[in-house]
């Protein structure tokens, strides 16, 4: 079992991120005899799950979605393929986009080395 300052140490986001997701219903973690908030291992990889979805943006309503779709049982299963699915495509089109702008910045980046290399050749 795991403190809330411990999974937010091990994923790095903070105590209040996990709060939300809590208050969200994303995640539901186990509470001891005082009521002090106790992640597992289960839930702490279900955490890692989660914050990857948020690096790549999915919106917090698609990730409730999915949470709810995976309480549900495995009935939700074709669901829950397809929001992957669909979300893995808009990576795809993210991508898609960084690499067309990387090529742009490149063309830029030479452009400007070639400018700056003539200018100290000319100042010499």
């Amino acid at each position: 079992m795991y403190s809330i300052s411990e999974v937010g140490q091990m994923l790095g986001i903070s105590p209040h991120t996990l709060r939300y997701y809590e208050k969200e219903e994303i995640i539901t973690p186990e509470r001891n005899a005082q009521g002090v908030r106790q992640y597992t291992d289960s839930q702490l990889k279900w955490m890692e799950f989660v914050k990857k979805l948020r690096e790549t943006q999915m919106p917090i309503e698609q990730i409730k979605k999915y949470t709810q779709l995976f309480k549900e049982g495995d009935h939700t299963s074709i669901d829950r393929l397809n929001l992957l699915e669909k979300h893995r495509r808009t990576i795809e089109s993210q991508i898609e986009t960084l690499k067309t702008t990387e090529a742009m910045l490149d063309k830029k980046i030479m452009a400007y080395k070639q400018h700056l290399s003539t200018m100290n050749l000319s100042n010499s």
